[in-house]
C-alpha cells in the first residue's frame, strides 16, 4: 500500500504560479513513476506530467513550457511548479503513483481555481 497527501492547491489569478506537493509513505520502494493528473467539470481525468525513477519526464501538450514536475527522492515527494497559469488550468489537481506490482494509487485531490 501507498498513502498519498497532496497540498498547495489554491486559488489564483491568471498569470501567477502555485506549486503542487505529494508526499508518498508506506510501501515507497515498489514506486517507479510519479505523477499528477487533473480532472475539470464535466471533462474526463488527463495526465499533466509524469516523471520515473530515472527522472524523465513527460507532459501534457497544454501545460509544456509552464509546468515543471519533479521529484525529491530521499522526500519521498513529487511537485508540480505551474507558472504562467490560465483559467482552463482549474482543475482539482490528483497525485499518482504506479509500482512495480501492477497497481496505482491516486491522492485525495487538491483544488486549484485561476480566475480571470
Amino acid at each position: 500500500q501507498v498513502q498519498l497527501v497532496e497540498s498547495g492547491g489554491g486559488l489564483v489569478q491568471a498569470g501567477g504560479s502555485l506549486r503542487l506537493s505529494c508526499a508518498a509513505s508506506g510501501s515507497i520502494f515498489g514506486i517507479i513513476a510519479m505523477g499528477w493528473y487533473r480532472q475539470a467539470p464535466g471533462k474526463h481525468r488527463e495526465l499533466v506530467a509524469s516523471i520515473t525513477s530515472d527522472y524523465s519526464t513527460n507532459y501534457a501538450d497544454s501545460v509544456k513550457g509552464r509546468f515543471t514536475i519533479s521529484r525529491d527522492n530521499a522526500k519521498n515527494t513529487v511537485y508540480l511548479q505551474m507558472n504562467s497559469l490560465k483559467p482552463e488550468d482549474t482543475a482539482v489537481y490528483y497525485c499518482n503513483v504506479r509500482t512495480n506490482w501492477g497497481v496505482g494509487y491516486w491522492g485525495q485531490g487538491t483544488q486549484v481555481t485561476v480566475s480571470s
